[in-house]
């Protein structure tokens, strides 16, 4: 995916930069395949904003995408290669042998044209191809991993994200996932082969205020800025420091290299090793 860079006519055209949607195929989502995305501006059901900084935005359907990818050993050709708003991964628009269409998300380089298809048995190793673990060669790239047999994809689903199938043994699968941790999955589970389209998308720098507005984000404003009353960080004349040994949230909890895993929790067996701390020396 190309990044387009503008001539610096302004300061905010000076750090802008856009994608060119050159791999874009269609531009009309298929109708049978969206939904309304309602809306909540960072409230929950009682009205009590939850989530600060959301409001506005762009209107979008949401398109819904197959992660489980339950029509087995039925080939499917695919017909476009879509924009979606709520992700930065493109979307596959597919069409099975018996007609049924279904969005999917696309890996790196699938042209419209090319096939996929889901088994339980070992199949053309390619990218968009689906098959539990046991059947995928070790060492390679995998994607849309699902974290229980038959839920469907959960994790390794955003731009550019890929995990490397590492080991096999006995009824688990090592996987190595994009933040650097290693964990064990049953060998049943699905993964897709590849990597997740759209690598690009970690390089561009909004550049204003003005497109955060469209993606429905408000401007936040630092805690620095704020009175004593409504912010740890607040008061002082001037430019002061926090103050403080560590950056705290509005709430007065710690910000930064903070574990937020629950303590004990079920799945810790399953990890082999924890992804690196931000702030580990």
């Amino acid at each position: 995916m190309p990044i387009k860079i503008y001539k610096p006519t302004s300061p905010a055209r000076r750090h802008t930069s856009v994608d060119t949607f050159a791999d874009i195929t269609k531009k009309r989502p298929e109708r049978k395949l969206i939904k309304i995305k309602k809306r909540t501006g960072g409230r929950n059901a009682s009205g009590k904003i939850t989530v600060r900084h959301r409001g506005g935005g762009a209107k979008r359907f949401y398109r819904l995408i197959d992660y489980r990818r339950d029509r087995l050993d039925m080939p499917a050709k695919v017909v476009a290669i879509e924009y979606d708003p709520n992700r930065y991964a493109r979307i596959a628009l597919i069409e099975y042998a018996d007609g049924v269409k279904s969005y999917i998300l696309a890996p790196v380089d699938l042209k419209p044209g090319d096939e996929v298809m889901s088994s339980k048995q070992r199949i053309e190793i390619r990218s968009g191809n689906r098959m539990p673990l046991e059947q995928i060669p070790l060492g390679l790239q995998i994607y849309e991993l699902e974290l229980m047999p038959g839920k469907g994809a959960q994790i390794i689903r955003t731009a550019g994200s890929t995990a490397k199938f590492m080991a096999l043994e006995g009824d688990y699968a090592t996987i190595k996932l994009p933040s650097g941790e290693v964990r064990i999955v049953s060998k049943d589970c699905m993964a897709t082969l590849g990597q997740v389209s759209n690598p690009d998308a970690m390089h561009i720098r909004i550049g204003k205020a003005g497109r955060n507005r469209h993606r429905g984000i408000k401007p936040t404003v630092r805690g620095k800025a704020m009175n004593p009353n409504d912010h740890p960080h607040g008061g002082g004349e001037g430019h002061n420091p926090i103050g403080m040994k560590a950056p705290k949230t509005v709430y007065g909890k710690l910000a930064l290299g903070v574990p937020t895993r629950k303590q004990k929790k079920y799945s810790d067996k399953f990890i082999l090793k924890r992804r690196p701390r931000r702030n580990a020396k």
